[in-house]
């Protein structure tokens, strides 16, 4: 569970990237020069992967961290399968 500055910095983020969105819609529809709008949407994959980095390292420091900190080796191998399927994820550009 995100909580504190890190909930703050996700949610400023993502309403960043909401009036990203809408300038794009707002591209779109003023028939804006392609390149111009491609700019853009990397612009927001970018944001994205920020706001994902930002969940990604709160969720290691939480709950992962809770896993290896308990004595319990199935939750320890439920995190470990989390993240390895993630990255593996993230290899196939998922």
């Amino acid at each position: 569970m995100v909580q504190g500055k890190e909930k703050q910095q996700i949610a400023s983020r993502l309403k960043r990237i909401e009036g990203q969105v809408r300038g794009i819609l707002r591209m779109v529809d003023e028939d804006r020069y392609c390149m111009d709008i491609l700019a853009q949407t990397r612009s927001i994959a970018s944001a994205l992967r920020s706001v994902e980095d930002i969940i990604m390292e709160n969720h290691l420091n939480t709950c992962v961290k809770h896993a290896f900190e308990s004595s319990d080796p199935r939750e320890k191998q439920e995190k470990i399968d989390e993240v390895m399927t993630l990255f593996s994820q993230y290899r196939r550009g998922l």
